[in-house]
């Protein structure tokens, strides 16, 4: 017998982080009793609550835990989390105490697991994945690195037979996983706190490869080395799968996919960038091995609405355009940036950005700079820390990285004060980028917008 099936409580100890809210919400959807700690009150952890889900938000023993007994009571925590009064309580009475991903794994053990892999692309790629196995009524469940605008939500089951998981490559969590078919999107460095350096991050993903059991069933991006034989996608040039003819036409994309032995034309798609028709193209690529056929598929791919806060765009019959995007490395933000000015080449841009990490500021610093350059204009937040302490990064701040960034309009805002200066400032499109809390300037500006243009009506 799985062990998860021992136990009727579940207490997760940082509920609100977007992975452990999908374990949180399947451990619920199965009618056991769910609680859970984070640091900060969210949509997302008042979305939990509304489910039936009980947070807790500051640090102490209180009678809901030490009313748990350990015998039925399984505590979840997320590798993010290093110290906390909470956690040291369940340890120290000798509670089951699992990582995240362990938990995941042993979940998705006795299923057909899809894993999708990558530094980049990882959470659009899985996320369509998951929309195109509903389309097509396979029985499955999805646990997300993000909010998907069809489900509005990071969990669905829809069945057993296969699960589709983002697998994480932060603290090698993806090898806490038994894939059955996997994705590789790509091996860029980040997460250099764990790895090190690009060499140490690129052999945790040739182990993770290594343990797809099939070469038939692991599809990576074309040029990347992983170790072993594979199947390769790619767009615009050839590979086992590829996808080529990409034509815009009033913010849709048309393009035509290749498998090994036939064409299929005219596939439409409304999420931005080439990069995004890559993600399409891993997953037609998946889903074409499991027998779906292309109606089916072309019918999916024309109505998936994407990601929140992937690309989330609004266009407002003043002309104005607001997008916010969860990207928080380099190469993340030239996509952004380059499928805002592939489709308003002639559009001033002003770019808000809140960097994520102090480590990943310090070692993406250059790329960071480059990537901001790109706009018109730039606010730039203060370092959100998320698990990592200032006093550890002496020199670190957003006022140093404002400094390499080649741009005449530019300045930097702590968040509190953002909200007011956007409000000052001249645009057409608006840019909000960041995965810390930069979220929450998310309804005031589409209120504000609104009513601005409401009033001129």
């Amino acid at each position: 017998m799985n062990i998860l099936e021992t136990y009727q409580n579940y207490y997760f100890v940082g509920i609100g982080g977007i992975g452990m809210s999908a374990l949180a919400r399947y451990f619920n959807a199965s009618g056991k009793k769910v609680l859970g700690y984070d640091k900060t009150n969210t949509k997302l952890t008042e979305q939990l609550m509304k489910e039936g889900i009980d947070i807790v938000f500051e640090d102490h023993i209180d009678s809901k835990v030490t009313a748990l007994q350990k015998e039925d009571t399984l505590v979840i925590y997320t590798p993010a989390i290093k110290t906390l009064g909470i956690l040291d309580y369940f340890n120290q009475n000798q509670f089951q105490v699992l990582k995240r991903a362990k938990v995941l794994g042993l979940i998705t053990e006795n299923t057909d697991c899809i894993a999708v892999a990558g530094t980049h692309g990882k959470t659009t790629t899985s996320t369509l994945v998951s929309h195109l196995c509903k389309e097509a009524d396979l029985p499955f469940s999805c646990f997300l690195g993000g909010i998907s605008e069809n489900f509005k939500s990071n969990f669905l089951y829809n069945g057993t037979q296969y699960s589709v998981v983002e697998a994480d490559e932060y603290d090698r969590s993806f090898l806490n996983l038994s894939p059955d078919w996997a994705v590789v999107t790509s091996t860029d460095a980040d997460h250099l706190d764990i790895y090190g350096d690009k060499n140490h991050i690129e052999e945790g993903f040739k182990q993770f490869a290594a343990l797809v059991p099939d070469d038939q069933q692991l599809f990576v991006r074309k040029g990347l080395d992983i170790g072993r034989d594979h199947k390769t996608y790619a767009v615009n040039e050839e590979a086992d799968y590829y996808s080529d003819n990409l034509r815009m036409d009033h913010d849709k994309i048309y393009f035509d996919f290749h498998t090994p032995s036939e064409t299929v034309k005219d596939f439409v798609w409304e999420i931005p960038g080439i990069h995004n028709v890559e993600n399409a193209t891993a997953a037609l690529a998946i889903l074409h091995n499991l027998g779906v056929d292309f109606e089916t598929l072309k019918k999916a791919i024309a109505n998936f609405k994407g990601i929140k806060r992937r690309y989330t765009k609004h266009i407002y019959p003043n002309g104005k355009i607001y997008i916010d995007d969860y990207a928080h490395h380099p190469t993340e933000i030239n996509a952004v940036v380059s499928s805002i000015r592939t489709f308003y080449p002639d559009k001033k841009l002003l770019v808000v950005f809140q960097p994520h990490l102090f480590s990943r500021t310090r070692d993406f610093a250059d790329g960071f700079a480059e990537s901001l350059s790109k706009s018109d204009e730039l606010i730039l937040l203060d370092i959100y820390p998320a698990r990592e302490l200032q006093e550890n990064f002496e020199g670190i701040t957003s006022g140093w990285l404002l400094e390499k960034v080649n741009l005449d309009k530019k300045e930097r805002s702590d968040l509190s004060g953002a909200f007011e200066k956007i409000k000052e400032k001249d645009f057409d499109i608006l840019l909000t980028v960041g995965a810390g809390n930069i979220d929450t300037l998310y309804d005031p500006i589409t209120e504000w917008i609104n009513s601005s243009v409401q009033s001129k009506m």
